[in-house]
């Protein structure tokens, strides 16, 4: 039998590798949807987001525009609100070195890309990969130009998407010297410095035609990250930038080798121009400057910027600088006080990186990126920590090591090896320091508590300094004029005065016995005040009540006056009548002011009884110096400003001179050893809020401190402890060979016995002589005395010894 043939190729079953034909033939048919599909989506968004790109016209519009500028009375720089500050040059006007060392710096291929430089992306890539960490970007100087001029820093997706079509824009739009000519005149450069011209006068006090190409290469440096490059901030960091800046610049073939040579040992000699903000704004009057932009603002509207307006306000820079520097000691002092919470953040720290400058400066680039300065609080990173020594650094040429035992002690719990993982000091920690007055460091926590200060002439109203808060570049919430909070006994002197007007003097006896209302009487919830420290007396005079800030006595006074009287009498001072609740809680400071009504307030007491109106700007010309607003306050002496009577101001005057002399603010009289000083402190229910407000005749001043969250400051702080001290820092600078002033004239219609004060109407034997003691007047006889006063001879006494 023949042997079966094969059968032909043809006629053979289908091969098995056929399936994966089909299965790779599939798939390329929907990689290739997907891609039409992203192609689609791509087009979609590009249509629907490039119509809403911004107009560039208003890139290039650089019209000369004179700004709004902010002076103290004294004549001393302390805002600058416009474009002027850019200093705007044409791309012809700048000179060649410049634009040769920021191609150098930062995009040295910007004439051959259309935007986006690929060349650069890949070698940044693959350094990146090559060093685990991103050490280089890929941003070009176009897209620089479309992220500072229309976008914000957010990192997300949708951002970047705007800023590469925002990138193409530009590129295909403008040329690529107006796009350079943008970059150059918008950049920001470090302390208020926008783009190079400015940046010429604010580090090297010279227009930038007159720079070297040392200098230009420094100024070159400083947009890769312009608080830390910058000279005046870190001459030694932004010197090695510098270098970097002329290497690239010799390499390029910018500089010749006898040109980088002579640059490259050039030295750098900082002075900055006045009216820049680094060499002008020696005074720090933030808030001030801000809020008086923002007063003229709600008369000019936009066009406030370009008329060349110049503001003259009433603040003295003595003054403002005193008042910045209370404020910042107390809250430091305060801080130290208070539990050390820990570090700011707890960073991988590589091993042996200290001993590699330039890897040790690239890491301190991540921190103070995330983590800037305040003021004198500087961010450092801690090298090593133990009970004896921590040793930080804040660049590799900058080593601090803290050996001292008190400084280390502030923070002992956050070097002990129990201590918790998020508040324990070690290798790696983000920490702030801070230059103590001996020239020694001390490692503190950024604080968390706020604290207020304004004082004003009590004769008109003129504020003299004012810092809203602890650093204004953290928030610029004023808290002078924006925060609300109780003022606690600080209220105490506007009850006792409400109280003087209808009997009682400051020789009345009064119960300080505990106080207490039922749920029946009060309606809602029993109600069982106290006094500090749970301490009470059988019965004080209204004076002594007052010098000991006794709770107990002021409830009773404004029982017997009455709360709706006491609102409507605190009224006269310029505080809120809906923010002073007519309750018995309102003699404690249940109320809310902000610390500029209270100045005002107490000026009512220093001016002999007048209220007057706080006011800032005195006043405004235009930039040929013609006065277009003058202000024109109320003063003290004017009838029309009159709010209290002239002996109610006066008998206030007196007990609160005896508050600083001898009750809870003594220390005030004793440091400054005057006897013209008067004032009150004030400490809120569980010490959330702590004032104090004192005044000399000529001066009154008001201090605050205490957490924008309300929360306790702690139970042993006081307005005495924390507030008091930052009052006095102040006074002992501004009063500094201010001459002591005679108390005024007693006034007509008051009566001096046994060392105390009757009103004319209300005299020994007829003022109310007793309150709330057993065996003396209840409230009922009080209130009746007071309607039939005129009627009966024997007035408030009711029978009771004359006080004594």
């Amino acid at each position: 039998m023949s042997k079966p043939q094969n059968p032909s190729k043809k006629d053979q079953p289908t091969s098995s590798g056929s399936p994966f034909l089909r299965f790779f033939v599939k798939l390329g048919i929907f990689c290739l949807g997907l891609a039409i599909c992203g192609l689609l989506l791509g087009g979609m968004a590009l249509a629907l987001a490039w119509p809403n790109l911004p107009d560039l016209h208003a890139m290039t519009d650089y019209r000369p525009r004179v700004p709004l500028r902010v002076y103290t009375a004294d004549k001393v720089l302390i805002g600058e609100f416009g474009e002027e500050r850019r200093n705007v040059l044409r791309f012809n006007e700048i000179p060649d070195v410049m634009k040769a060392a920021v191609l150098s710096a930062e995009d040295d291929r910007f004439y051959q890309h259309g935007g986006i430089d690929w060349t650069g992306v890949v070698r940044a890539g693959l350094t990146n990969i090559v060093n685990m960490s991103k050490t280089q970007g890929a941003s070009t100087i176009t897209m620089q130009v479309a992220r500072n001029f229309y976008l914000s820093s957010e990192k997300t997706y949708s951002r970047k998407f705007y800023e590469l079509l925002l990138t193409f824009k530009i590129e295909s739009s403008l040329t690529k010297d107006q796009i350079l000519e943008l970059y150059m005149n918008q950049i920001y450069l470090g302390h208020r410095a926008y783009g190079f011209a400015a940046a010429a006068r604010t580090y090297f006090g010279k227009p930038l035609s007159e720079i070297s190409p040392a200098e230009a290469a420094m100024l070159a440096g400083i947009p890769k990250a312009p608080s830390r490059f910058n000279p005046l901030s870190n001459l030694p960091r932004a010197q090695i930038r510098q270098h970097y800046v002329l290497g690239r610049m010799h390499s390029l073939g910018y500089l010749t080798d006898a040109e980088y040579q002579t640059a490259m040992s050039q030295p750098i000699v900082l002075k900055s121009a006045e009216g820049t903000p680094a060499g002008g704004y020696a005074i720090h009057g933030e808030y001030v400057a801000e809020l008086a932009r923002q007063l003229l603002y709600g008369v000019y509207q936009d066009n406030v910027y370009s008329r060349g307006l110049n503001i003259y306000t009433t603040v003295q820079s003595k003054d403002q600088e005193a008042a910045y520097r209370a404020v910042r000691e107390g809250v430091l002092d305060y801080t130290r006080r208070a539990p050390y919470p820990g570090p700011e953040d707890q960073l991988d720290m590589p091993a042996g990186i200290e001993n590699n400058p330039a890897q040790l400066d690239e890491f301190l680039d991540g921190v103070l990126d995330k983590y800037s300065d305040s003021g004198d609080l500087l961010v450092a990173l801690v090298l090593s920590a133990s009970p004896n020594e921590i040793r930080l650094v804040r660049s590799s040429r900058e080593v601090i090591s803290i050996t001292d035992k008190k400084t280390l002690g502030v923070v002992a719990r956050a070097l002990n090896d129990k201590a918790k993982p998020a508040a324990r000091i070690k290798r790696g920690s983000v920490v702030y320091i801070h230059k103590q007055a001996d020239g020694s460091w001390e490692v503190i926590n950024m604080p968390s508590v706020q604290a207020a200060f304004v004082s004003l002439s009590p004769q008109d109203g003129a504020i003299r300094s004012m810092v809203g808060g602890f650093d204004f570049y953290r928030g610029n919430f004023n808290r002078v004029t924006q925060a609300w909070r109780q003022p606690g006994s600080n209220i105490k002197p506007f009850v006792y005065a409400a109280s003087l007007e209808r009997g009682l003097t400051p020789a009345t006896q009064i119960s300080d016995q505990p106080f207490e209302l039922s749920a029946a009487q009060t309606g809602s919830k029993a109600w069982s005040p106290k006094n500090y420290g749970n301490q009470y007396e059988p019965m004080l005079t209204m004076r002594q009540g007052l010098y000991k800030s006794k709770n107990m006595v002021s409830i009773r006074i404004l029982q017997a006056i009455g709360p709706q009287y006491a609102q409507d009498y605190l009224t006269r001072f310029g505080f809120d009548k809906s923010r002073q609740p007519a309750v018995l809680p309102l003699a404690l400071g249940a109320g809310s002011v902000t610390p500029l009504q209270l100045a005002g307030a107490y000026s009512v007491f220093a001016n002999g009884g007048y209220r007057i109106t706080p006011y800032l700007i005195d006043k405004v010309t235009d930039s040929s110096g013609k006065v277009v607003m003058q202000s024109k306050p109320l003063v003290a002496g004017d009838s029309a400003a009159r709010a209290i009577d002239p002996r109610t101001a006066f008998v206030m005057d007196d007990m609160l001179r005896g508050v600083a002399t001898y009750g809870t603010a003594a220390r005030a009289r004793a440091v400054l050893k005057r006897s013209d000083i008067a004032g009150k402190t004030g400490t809120t229910n569980e010490s959330v809020d702590a004032w104090f407000s004192g005044y000399t005749p000529s001066l009154e001043a008001t201090a605050w401190l205490g957490y924008d969250q309300p929360k306790s400051l702690g139970s042993r702080e006081t307005g005495g402890g924390v507030a008091l001290p930052i009052w006095l820092s102040y006074m002992q600078e501004v009063l500094k060979g201010v001459p002591e002033q005679k108390q005024r004239p007693k006034p007509d219609g008051l009566i001096t016995e046994n060392g105390d004060y009757y009103f004319s109407e209300f005299p020994p034997g007829q003022a109310v002589a007793r309150l709330g003691l057993p065996q003396g007047d209840s409230l009922g006889e009080f209130l009746n005395a007071l309607n039939s006063a005129s009627n009966d001879g024997d007035g408030f006494n009711n029978g009771q010894p004359k006080p004594q």
